[in-house]
């Protein structure tokens, strides 16, 4: 990343984040962004996406991190790190030295109070570009396995039990060679992260561990790597226009639902909801007394449009009552669905409730179930789901293991990939994809138990807003309007690419701080949430070519023969890019973060 390239985004997100820090060593070239050993190359190709150190509580959460000093050396680099909250004070040195065809990351961590920890220690982030490539597993004890990083998501550890790993990408051979623990890799594409994770400290082991005060955490990884076959260079350069043929499919665009608002009564008004959007998807968690007023208020912001329920229940009878309690309220319900507070999936003896009651009290709703919380669940559990799903739903969030722009964006591409393989999962039944927040809705990895549900009221609030973290600043930024558009497309693209259709996405929430306004009026993706309603009913435009690197296209083609396209940038430079459709050419350059509209009536 250029500094014009993190000038460019800072203006768009409306959010600091420091400036990156180029770094050479012979032929190793990396980026220091905070406390992030970024993008990591060698001779030019790359190497690994990221390396840092992390320290995780008891509940997954992240300590936060604080770069204290930058020491360059005559072949690398010191950064001098705090880790400190959440009952966490560390402090880290991170030295990393280049020589020849070798570059060595050492972590020593200095642990000032007792601790409750998941993890602490270095982690590596393999770019997905490598999926498919050959990957060779060295253990502790010796021996050499050979696989392959996984191209469809793989729903648990593609490599355990790690000394060393070798692989070859981009035309350079790299040895990954750890120290300090016994490491273990996960597909973090499961939480649309664009990388392959390989960690330290099995999950097998129990956790969390207790780190005493005073102790000290040693750990390295050592990359060797050498040029194997000549670096092919394919992409054309950054400004270069590019031709883009977008072609009617055999699929309907997707319809676009809003989330209930979960603010407390305070905060909430009813507004105009965009025109073209199919509903109101609203999470009744019968395990909290304030369920029943938020159905209530569900209802009124609703304003007769149709509803898309999601119980959340750990007991049978529960089901039975959020049935008859949505049931008895007026208005429609397009869809109802069960998931398990404890596991997150729908388990069989809730389904049986919601089956029985839903047959009695709302005969016409489609009956939907799947994962309340990531399409990681649903990877690994979806063979415990029950027979006669109708529809098959699950939440996404870009940012379960990381907060970085870098992390918003790099996850659209993945939301594609996720799309894909859980319509695969779906197996041509309907997918429902949403909740999509910004923010984890709640913390599905939490070992110390849910928080405090409040009271009957919505006094205070439901749901997101009573979890710490849920909220993200940057919903009301500008960058947020290309994004979701972004994310529309990679869904749809995703659906194309996949084996059964997308028929709802549901983004954030009304109103409030995770939502498209606020009391002082509309955010910027309040547009995108327009935008992509304004597809409804239309069959999906899709790019036959791959667009320009950043840049995001669907769109619609109307029953009266008219169509809209819809592009959207996330690219740090303008991308000029011309559109061929119904054998016309559109001459557009693209602005960054912008949203551009094609119509049948443009010249």
């Amino acid at each position: 990343m250029t500094i014009e390239s993190w000038a460019v985004r800072e203006a768009a997100w409306g959010e600091h984040e420091p400036k990156p820090t180029a770094i050479e060593s012979g032929p190793w070239r990396f980026e220091l962004r905070g406390d992030e050993l970024a993008d990591l190359t060698f001779d030019g190709s790359p190497v690994v996406r990221s390396v840092r150190a992390v320290v995780r509580d008891r509940d997954w959460a992240t300590v936060p991190a604080s770069v204290e000093s930058i020491a360059t050396r005559a072949a690398g680099v010191d950064l001098e790190v705090s880790m400190r909250g959440l009952g966490a004070d560390i402090r880290c040195r991170l030295e990393i030295r280049g020589d020849g065809d070798r570059l060595a990351v050492r972590l020593v961590a200095n642990n000032s109070v007792e601790f409750l920890s998941n993890r602490l220690g270095l982690i590596v982030l393999h770019p997905p570009a490598v999926a498919g490539a050959e990957l060779a597993i060295g253990t502790p004890g010796g021996d050499v396995v050979h696989t392959r990083f996984p191209v469809g998501i793989a729903p648990h550890q593609p490599a355990m039990d790690i000394r060393s790993l070798g692989w070859v990408h981009d035309g350079v051979a790299t040895t990954a060679t750890f120290a300090g623990d016994v490491f273990e890799m996960e597909d973090q594409r499961n939480w649309t992260d664009a990388s392959f994770k390989t960690y330290s400290t099995p999950l097998e082991q129990p956790f969390p561990v207790r780190i005493e005060a005073g102790a000290m955490i040693e750990q390295s990884v050592v990359f060797e790597s050498s040029r194997v076959e000549p670096r092919v260079m394919t992409d054309a350069a950054p400004g270069t226009e590019r031709h883009v043929e977008v072609v009617e499919t055999d699929h309907d665009v997707p319809s676009a639902t809003l989330g209930a608002s979960t603010v407390p009564d305070a905060a909430f008004s009813v507004g105009n909801l965009p025109a073209g959007i199919a509903g109101l998807l609203i999470e009744l968690d019968t395990r909290s007394p304030s369920w029943r007023a938020a159905l209530d208020r569900a209802r009124l912001e609703a304003g007769g449009m149709p509803l898309d329920v999601r119980i959340t229940a750990d007991d049978p009878g529960a089901v039975r009552d959020a049935v008859d309690a949505v049931a008895a309220a007026s208005g429609g319900v397009a869809r109802i669905g069960v998931l398990a507070g404890s596991s997150h999936v729908t388990e069989p003896e809730l389904w049986t409730a919601l089956t029985d009651a839903a047959s009695r009290r709302l005969p016409a709703a489609e009956l939907i179930g799947g994962a309340r919380s990531h399409f990681t669940e649903l990877n690994r559990q979806h063979h415990r789901l029950p027979e006669g799903l109708q529809g098959v739903a699950f939440a996404m969030t870009p940012q379960m293991h990381a907060t970085e722009r870098a992390q918003l964006i790099e996850s659209v591409a993945m939301q594609a990939i996720v799309v894909r393989d859980a319509a695969r999962i779906a197996a041509g039944r309907p997918l429902h994809v949403g909740p999509i927040t910004l923010r984890p809705r709640y913390n599905a990895v939490a070992t110390s138990g849910p928080p405090d549900a409040g009271d009957a009221t919505l006094a205070e609030g439901y749901g997101a807003e009573l979890v710490a973290g849920a909220t993200d600043a940057r919903q009301a930024s500008v960058a947020l309007e290309a994004w979701t558009v972004a994310s529309f497309a990679a869904i749809c693209g995703g659906a194309v690419g996949g084996a059964g259709p997308v028929a709802t996405v549901d983004y954030f929430e009304t109103v409030g701080p995770r939502g498209i306004r606020d009391a002082t009026g509309p955010f910027p993706v309040a547009r995108a949430i327009d935008r992509i309603a304004s597809l409804a009913g239309a069959r999906m435009l899709a790019p036959l070519q791959v667009p320009p690197e950043g840049l995001w296209l669907v769109g619609g083609a109307y029953a009266d023969g008219s169509w809209r396209i819809l592009m959207a940038s996330l690219a740090d430079r303008p991308a000029p890019i011309v559109v061929r459709h119904g054998g016309r050419d559109i001459r557009r350059t693209v602005a960054p973060y912008e949203v551009a509209v094609l119509d049948s009536h443009d010249t």
